[in-house]
């Protein structure tokens, strides 16, 4: 399972309707809250489909 924390960015498999596929991570748990970087348009999925749909993570360059 992947260590995800609060600001790590991520790439999704398939691209959100504004044409990015990137986000950010808000909240993470049972349900992960995450901001599109193109459109600032925030989602709240389960977890399971959140990994399912996560392609690839690249960690947040300010450390928590």
């Amino acid at each position: 399972m992947m260590q995800l924390n609060l600001g790590d960015n991520v790439i999704t498999k398939k691209s959100h309707a504004c044409g990015c596929n990137r986000w950010v991570v808000l909240r993470t748990g049972a349900d992960y809250k995450m901001q599109c970087t193109g459109c600032q348009h925030v989602v709240t999925i389960s977890s399971q489909k959140f990994y399912k749909a996560v392609k690839d993570v690249i960690k947040s360059t300010n450390p928590n």
